[in-house]
């Protein structure tokens, strides 16, 4: 296949993945927004945050048959099984809230996450095509795509519950029915219009290895060796999930620190508004971030998404009641993670070898997932016991690692994707 005939399915691609993503942001945002919510109605505010960490863990242990599935067959099948599987533990939310039943929810919120593993494994198939001097940009506009959805999500939600009130669904269930159509759409969206698959394009155009059979497993100890190899793919796989660490951690918790210093009706719009625009935060500006990427340089946004987190840590933990502030911390809390995500994603993406790369990103979800479930489920422990504003702070130290291993690896900043790629 030529040169140009290579561009116009990569554009192809990139449009295909950008519709998805703008309905599964929606899908995934309604439902995240009301998480902790409705785990503290239902097991109280210390264990609040163990549904959306169950939703996290779900994701990540997902992403490992997802990642298997897309190494042997591509990435259309992988894709839409996770948006099944998401669509399926949103239906189970809703029948363990009416139920009241944990054991339910916890299921469903497992089954949940597998929808987010779709949403983050598409920015892969994204680069999987992707020119090396315009990786970080393309690979950025399907993150952007989140962001209609994912703002207008958390609003739904307060709609989405006086429509169902008095027809048996609880009000902070019935997002979730939301989620289910959406990613139910997603699925067959994918299955349909992912062709070629682009994943399985570039293995049939990329130089034979007699040594590696087609459609050879791939295991987690080779993938994990392979990143361990090369030091830009260690800062990659740093930089995601310690940015969704921070992110996950102090995110999860804004709601419920809503709930105890406003009361009333109003309390699930102010979430809305906060959490709608802490996801555009996270989503609006990944254009402009991928153009970084490629411009200035990967790591350079790697150390400027590291000063962001602080920030936002700084100014969410120090709002209190005050939801003005509160909103530009999460907005902060955003950008950071915007930039952390980005960035190590496309320096993971250019530096792991394609024959152990579908394979390698399942394990770079996995790692992210756990870490941002460690970190959901500590820190409704955290807000019991200490405060929200004590949750901020251990977030911000949480990022110090990220920095120390930034500054150390010298990976050429400035280099664009193509001459990085060259260098290797």
């Amino acid at each position: 296949m030529s040169l140009p005939d290579v561009a116009r399915v990569q554009r192809r691609t990139v449009r295909v993945l950008v519709a998805n993503e703008i309905v599964s942001g929606l899908g995934s945002a309604i439902g995240i927004s009301v998480g902790a919510l409705l785990t503290r109605d239902m097991v109280g505010t210390a264990l609040s945050g163990v549904a959306q960490s169950v939703a996290v863990v779900g994701g990540a242990v997902f992403a490992v048959p997802a990642s298997r599935l897309m190494n042997r067959r591509g990435r259309r099948p992988g894709l839409a099984l996770c948006y099944l599987a998401g669509a399926l533990g949103a239906l189970l939310v809703v029948v363990a809230a009416a139920r009241r039943d944990v054991a339910w929810l916890l299921a469903g919120m497992f089954l949940f996450g597998a929808g987010t593993t779709g949403k983050y494994q598409s920015r892969y198939a994204a680069a999987d095509l992707a020119d090396p001097a315009h990786r970080g940009r393309q690979l950025s506009w399907v993150v952007w795509a989140s962001t209609i959805g994912a703002v207008a999500g958390p609003n739904l939600a307060a709609p989405v519950g006086y429509l169902v009130r008095g027809r048996g669904v609880p009000e902070l269930a019935a997002p979730y029915l939301a989620s289910a159509v959406t990613f139910g759409v997603c699925a067959i969206w994918l299955l349909v219009m992912l062709r070629p698959d682009p994943l399985r394009l570039a293995k049939k155009l990329a130089p034979a290895e007699p040594d590696r059979p087609a459609g050879r497993k791939v295991g987690l100890a080779e993938a994990a060796r392979a990143v361990w190899a090369v030091p830009a793919a260690r800062l990659g796989l740093s930089a995601m999930a310690l940015g969704h660490t921070v992110m996950v951690g102090v995110m999860s918790m804004t709601p419920i620190h809503i709930g105890a210093t406003h009361h009333g009706p109003g309390t699930l719009t102010v979430v809305g508004f906060v959490i709608g625009l802490h996801i555009a935060g996270m989503y609006a500006l990944s254009p402009l971030v991928g153009w970084l990427t490629d411009r200035v340089g990967r790591r350079q946004v790697v150390l400027a998404g590291v000063a962001l987190l602080a920030a936002a840590c700084a100014v969410a933990g120090t709002a209190g009641d005050d939801v003005v502030r509160l909103t530009i911390g999460l907005v902060l809390l955003g950008q950071g993670w915007s930039c952390t995500m980005v960035a190590g994603s496309t320096m993971f993406a250019e530096s792991v070898p394609l024959p152990v790369k579908a394979s390698a990103q399942g394990l770079s979800d996995l790692a992210t997932g756990i870490a941002g479930a460690g970190a959901g489920l500590l820190s409704g422990i955290i807000v019991q016991e200490l405060s929200y504003a004590a949750l901020a702070g251990l977030a911000a130290v949480a990022i110090v690692p990220l920095l120390a291993l930034a500054l150390r690896t010298g990976h050429p900043g400035r280099m664009s994707g193509r001459v990085a790629d060259e260098a290797e």
